[in-house]
Order: C-alpha cells, then structure tokens, then sequence
C-alpha cells in the first residue's frame, strides 16, 4: 500500500509571521524544525503509531492502533499524511492541528505556540491525544522528557529535566490529575516493552533505562530513581518475571535495590537479583556509563557478580494465634462459590458419549462473559485459554455455532475465551515451550485466568517410564511437572480445568463413590481442589448428575440436568419437570397429542419435513387412519383450532419451506411441532446428526370472533377446553 499512494497536492502552511510572547520563529523555520524530527514528532502525537520503512501508520487521528492514517517521513512529501478511511490530509501541521482539535488556518497562532512549547522554546505541552492544557513552570524551557504509558500504550505520566543554574530538577505531570505531580501508585517505565519479557533489568532512572532499551535489552526504572517511594510505587507489571536490580555504585543505590528487592518478593515476582557493580568503577557508575564505555552490555549482565534472593527461606509456618487474628479478605473465587479458587484446580470428569465437552464449552463461555451458569458465578469476565485436543477446527467452529448461546454471553465472551483446533503435541519440554509462547500471546496483559486442558489423555506426558494415566506415579508427575510448571509460567494465581475421561459408572460405585471412576483417581484426588463428574444414573434416560467434590469449601448438592432448547438446564430433583418448566410443557403436548389422531399426524408429517394448511390435509388424509370424509376432517380441524390445540404459521421461508398460496389461516401448527434442519453437531454427544427446528406460530383462530390473529407468545398455548374443565 505504502509504495502505490497518490499524494494530494497539499499546500503549504501560511508564510505569515507569527509573533508570541514566547517565540519569534516564523511558520517555515517551525515546520523545518519539526520535520527535522519527525519521527519524535509522530510518537509524542501517536504513541501507539508504527513505522513502516519510510511511512508511518495510526488508525486515526485520536491515537487509535491500526493502519488507515499514513504520513510520509522522507523526500519531499516528508510529513504529509492521508486518512484513508475518511479522506482527511494534510501537512505536518494539519496532522498536529487535528489531532489538537484545532483548525489550521483560524487558530494558527495558537498551533505554534503549542508546536513551540513542544520544541522547547516554550513551557512544555503533553501528548495532543490527552486533550487538555499543558503543564507551564517557572524553571524554563525542559531539557528532557521522558513518557510513562501503561501496557496498551496509554499516557499515564511524563516527567520532565530542567538544567537550572543549581543543577538538575525533575518534574513529573500526572496525566490524569492534570496536575505537576506524580501519580498515585507511581507507574514504572516502559511499560509496553515489559510485557512481552520475562527477564527485565530494573536500573536508577529513564536516562538508563533507555540506554539499556537501545541495546535491545528490556529495562524499566521506578519513577524518581534511587529517591523513589517504594510503597508507593505500582510493580504489578513485573509480577512473574524474572528481574535484576542494577543499582547505582553508591551507597543510596545499594540501599534502595535491597528495599526494592524486599517489595519485589512480596509482590510476586519470580526471581529477584542485584547485580555487584565492577570495584574499579568510579562512583555512581550506571548502566548509562556502561552504554557510553561501549562495554558489551549484554555479556556483562550475563558475567556481572550479583546476589540472588530466594524468598523467605524455609517452609512457612503460622501459629494458632496468627490464624485466628487475620482478618483480611479472602481472595475472590474464580468460579464460586468455592469451585475454582486462584491457584485452584478441577478435575472434570466423564464417560464417552455424556455431553462431557460440550457442558464444558458451554460453562466455560458463560465464565468467558462473566455470566452465571447452574449457579456456578464468576465474579468478572475470565480471560480463559481452552487447550483442546479432540476436535478439529471446523466441527469446533460447528460446535460452538450449534450451542444456541444467548448472544449477550456469545457477545461478552468473544475476545476471552481463545480455544486451540485440535492438537496433535505432548506436553513434553517441547510441547511445554509451544503452549506457554501461545498463552502469552492470546493473552499478553493482564495473563489468563483460567487454563483448560480437554482432554488429559491426549497430550499426557507420564515421564521418563512413559507409563500411562492409570499409573499414579506417572499421573503425579504429568501434574507437577506438566500441569503446574505451565501454569506458573503465564500466572501462577490461574485456575487449571483438566477435562478426563472415566469408566461408565455402576449404580453401586455411584452409591460409594463416583470419583472412584477417574483414571489415576488416587493422585488426581490428593491433587485438585475440585473434583466434577458428569454422568448419567440410568442409561435409558437423557437426563445427567453432575456432582462435586470440593477441597476449599463447603460441600456442594448434586445437579440434575440436561439439555432443552439446546441449552443446560436444571431439572428439579423430584418431578420430571425442568426448573424452566421446558421438559414438562414437552410431556404435556406429547399426551395432548397422542390423544387425537389429527395432532399426532400433524406433529408426525411435520417431522418428516411435510406440512400442511387445512384443506390440503383434509386432501391428503381422506378416508385414512379412519378420519373420514374431507368434510369430516374440515370440521375437526376447526374444532381444534378453536380450542386452541392447532394453530398456524404464515412465514414457511423462514423454514425454508415453499411460499402460501391462498390459505386463509396459513399452515398447520400443534405444540413441539419441528421440521427436520441441517445436519450438525449434536450438542449432547458431540456426534454429527441432523438438527430439529423448532416450529413457531404466527397466528392463531380467535375462539369468540373465528377471526385469524397474531400470537402475542409463540411459545405460550392455552386451551380453552382444558380451562372449561
């Protein structure tokens, strides 16, 4: 796209001069000195903006990431940009002036008294994308500055170097606050380039830091250096990574690296070390000095002497007393209540052929949204990675389409729930080492919440004996050095969900107990936090027991559920009714049906992908099944329309059916009719079959008038001989 754009014929800024209290710089001389640095120019405008050889790309003119704005950064054209999505140009100028909300040519004055304070001739001005007042002081124009952004790229603070006749002086500018202060907690630096790292080098100052970020190596410093407040400084960004202090040579940079070190430990990083400068370097000697001697940085940090620290030695031990005195809040459940807690485990367990994944898939999409399902409650939206094994792209596509989700919870779960096609790789080093790179790409910052592993026995990997997932021993090492080891690598406060197949279950297991059933049950069991089986107590019937075993709470009751309207449900413990009353309306219409031999034919032929409006079955059926004369059958017809016990529907395109021809009330409708669908994946077992669609009327005959009307509820019938009764 770069090489094949058509440059507008811009003009040039007006050649006026502009006189400012704090500038005399005319128009031409300004712009010279901004395309001079474009490139600076461009990422205080767009943060989040790339480069692409000679061209730099944004989404828009607020900021956006993408690649619709282009501006040119060489040759004659150098800072002339398009917005291809909404046709906007312009030169440099324009593109600062829009980006300000300003307008070129009426507030030109205004344009470069911010350009200038930009280039230093002035108080400094923030980034135009956070759209309020710069900052003025009364120390002169800045010598440095420095950007602080969060992990999206977002401006959360600058901080700015004056060289005043006393020495230097750091101001900081809370973005937010709009205030000359710093932020509270105060951010880290670098921030977009830690993400992606987990070894970063933690270094006294921007100066450094930037040093370091130039020979490729990731760095951050706490904002305000060695004089930093340590409480009040956020280093949530490093939790989980890999960090070497490298302290100034000086007596105040070795105190602050082991105060930082003790915070770090406490914030859960996963190492934390201090690197020991040379002896032979002079006083506050720092990475920056290191840069500017030309050593090889990257040698050095891997040669450098330094002191690591372990965390609090030895196995933690509480007393009675400091139990029963802790009153700080108990973490927030993963899944409440109590079924999946931070650093938690279940254990899903199920025979062939039960509905095991797709109960799993449609649990863990309600957890994606945020959304109850049966009662188990996220408290946020769960950001989940669903390695599965079983099921190739498109029968997974297929499946999920199938599910009938509500589209609120399809809509909120869309970008958190990241499922893998099937996978044919052991959970090896190898294996280990592509699953982690992908979890950290599907979710980068912040980490996943919950790892799904569907099922064990496809990627099992039972150590160095290669026994199976029936021996204990290899069970235990696969979750150990498999399961956990890839967890603590992305977050070690994430939930696992580990789909496993048992053997069918006797009604006597049943009684004793179920979890029995798991292969590998002995170390399963002392291992998870919860265990969850899926099962059916008697194979003659669809319905399910999904039962519970927790190790961090209270006892949960059994479930009784199954699916209705392509959707799980629960069904009451003592009745064949579902608790949204779907199962027993399904009944009611069967016996409603089977008691008139019109219903059923209707109800029959529909199945069988035939309908009919009223005289074409009266065609059809005369003198069959002992109905009778056409007439006869008219008459019955409308008797049970009357009643309520036949309605119609006026949109057969809906169903894929021919359009009506001259029908008064449209075609035959009874409760629970279907048509015959596509073919597709069984919800319940996962096989492919063909699907029902359900049959919905449209009008109904009015039983005091005869008059055809529209139904307020399709899914709503009443009879009115019932009701007479």
């Amino acid at each position: 796209m770069a090489d094949n754009i058509v440059w507008l014929d811009f003009n040039d800024a007006p050649d006026q001069e502009v006189s400012l209290a704090e500038s005399s710089l005319d128009a031409k001389e300004l712009k010279a000195r901004l395309l001079e640095r474009l490139s600076d120019v461009l990422a205080w405008l767009f943060p989040n903006g790339k480069t692409r050889g000679r061209q730099f790309f944004i989404g828009d003119l607020q900021g956006n990431p993408g690649k619709s704005l282009v501006v040119e950064l060489e040759g004659p054209k150098a800072g002339m940009w398009i917005d291809f999505a909404t046709g906007e140009s312009g030169d440099i100028f324009d593109l600062w002036a829009a980006n300000l909300n300003l307008d070129s040519q009426r507030q030109f004055p205004e344009l470069v008294r911010e350009i200038s304070r930009w280039l230093g001739d002035a108080p400094p001005a923030v980034s135009p994308t956070t759209s309020y007042k710069p900052p003025v002081d009364d120390l002169g124009p800045w010598s440095a500055k420095w950007d602080y952004h969060d992990g999206e790229g977002k401006l959360i603070a600058c901080v700015y170097r004056y060289d005043t006749p006393d020495g230097k002086e750091y101001r900081p500018w809370d973005v937010q606050a709009r205030k000359m202060r710093a932020p509270n907690p105060r951010p880290l630096y670098n921030q977009p380039g830690l993400l992606n790292s987990q070894e970063v080098v933690l270094v006294e100052g921007e100066k450094a830091a930037d040093a370091l970020i130039h020979q490729g190596i990731t760095a951050t410093t706490a904002m305000n250096g060695a004089n930093a407040p340590v409480d009040k400084t956020d280093w949530s960004p490093l939790k989980w990574k890999r960090v070497l202090i490298w302290p100034d040579k000086d007596e105040a940079g070795l105190q602050y690296a082991e105060r930082v070190r003790e915070v770090l430990l406490r914030s859960g990083v996963a190492s934390v070390a201090i690197l020991e400068p040379p002896s032979d370097k002079p006083e506050k000697w720092d990475a920056f000095d290191a840069v500017a001697e030309k050593i090889n940085v990257t040698a050095f940090l891997q040669s450098a002497p330094r002191s690591e620290a372990h965390g609090a030695p030895g196995i933690p031990v509480f007393s009675l007393g400091q139990l029963l005195a802790d009153k700080s809040p108990m973490p927030d459940d993963l899944i409440e209540p109590r079924v999946l807690t931070p650093g938690g485990m279940i254990v899903f367990g199920g025979a062939p052929k039960v509905g095991k994944s797709d109960f799993l898939l449609t649990m863990l999409t309600h957890m994606a949204a945020g959304e109850p399902f049966l009662e188990l409650n996220p408290p946020r939206p769960l950001r989940v990675f669903y390695l599965q094994a079983e099921v190739q792209y498109h029968y997974l596509r297929e499946r999920f389409q199938a599910m009938q989700l509500p589209p609120t919870v399809a809509a909120k779960a869309a970008g958190n729930l990241k499922v893998t096609p099937q996978l044919k790789l052991v959970l090896n080093d190898d294996g280990m080492a592509e699953v982690a790179l992908a979890m950290r790409e599907a979710f980068a910052e912040p980490p996943l919440d919950v790892l799904v592993i569907d099922p064990i026995r496809n990627v099992f990997d039972g150590g160095p004996d290669g026994a199976s997932e029936n021996d204990n021993n290899a069970m235990l090492f696969f979750l150990r050095e498999r399961v956990e080891q890839l967890r603590d690598a992305v977050n070690p406060e994430a939930g696992v969900i580990l789909a496993h197949h048992t053997k069918k279950i006797g009604k006597k297991q049943i009684e004793e107990d179920p979890f029995l059933a798991l292969s590998g049950a002995g170390s399963l069991r002392g291992y998870y936090t919860t265990g969850m089986l899926l099962y059916r107590p008697d194979e003659s019937r669809m319905d399910r027991m999904l039962v519970f075993e927790l190790r961090n709470g209270p006892g949960l009751p059994p479930k009784r559920v199954d699916k209705s309207g392509g959707r799980w449900v629960e069904l009451d413990q003592h009745s064949e009714r579902l608790v949204n009353q779907d199962h027993g309306a399904r009944l009611d219409a069967e016996r409603r049906r089977k008691r008139d031999v019109i219903l059923q034919l209707i109800f029959d032929e529909a199945a069988a992908g035939r309908i009919y409006t009223a005289n074409q079955f009266a065609e059809s059926f005369e003198g069959k099944a002992g109905l009778g004369a056409n007439r006869t059958i008219n008459e019955r017809l409308a008797v049970l329309a009357t009643k309520g016990y036949i309605k119609f529907f006026r949109n057969p395109e809906d169903y894929g059916l021919p359009p009506l021809t001259r029908s008064k009330f449209g075609n035959l409708c009874v409760e629970q009719m279907t048509l015959p669908g596509k073919e597709q994946v069984d919800t319940d077992t996962g096989e492919i079959t063909r699907s029902n669609l359900a049959v919905r009327p449209t009008h109904y005959k009015c039983p005091q008038t005869g008059a055809v009307l529209p139904v307020e509820d399709p899914d709503v019938w009443i009879y009115h001989e019932e009701e007479q009764t």
